[in-house]
């Protein structure tokens, strides 16, 4: 069975920095892509960052020039650096592993979420 484990989300003041990581736990053979979405209060979740296995990556425009997503695909982990937050960047995140393959299956599979609040 896969897991996601989610961890660095917390309280930050505008223009500071915090750093998301979210771990892929089981026997997997391969993630095709893992990202980050968010969900506001009131909002839709949307989708904030995303990276292939190949290493492309595609961000939300919102968040361009500021979050930075990383992975290992040898630790089935990923990892969104988040600099100079806004308090529009309050929500909880979730990790999100699409097409992940295991001896007995292929899916999609969802962290817990992780909340992340920036004060003014």
């Amino acid at each position: 069975q896969v897991q996601l484990v989610e961890s660095g989300g917390g309280l930050v003041q505008v223009g500071g920095s915090l750093r998301l990581s979210c771990a892929a736990s089981g026997i997997i053979f391969s993630i095709d892509a893992m990202g980050w979405y968010r969900q506001a209060p009131g909002k839709q979740r949307e989708l904030v960052a995303a990276i292939t296995s190949g290493g492309s990556t595609n961000y939300a425009d919102s968040v361009k020039g500021r979050f930075t997503i990383s992975r290992d695909n040898a630790k089935s982990t990923v990892s969104l650096q988040m600099n100079n937050l806004k308090p529009e960047d309050t929500a909880v995140y979730y990790c999100n592993a699409d097409r992940v393959r295991t001896r007995a299956s292929i899916g999609d599979y969802w962290g817990q979420g992780t909340q992340v609040t920036v004060s003014s």
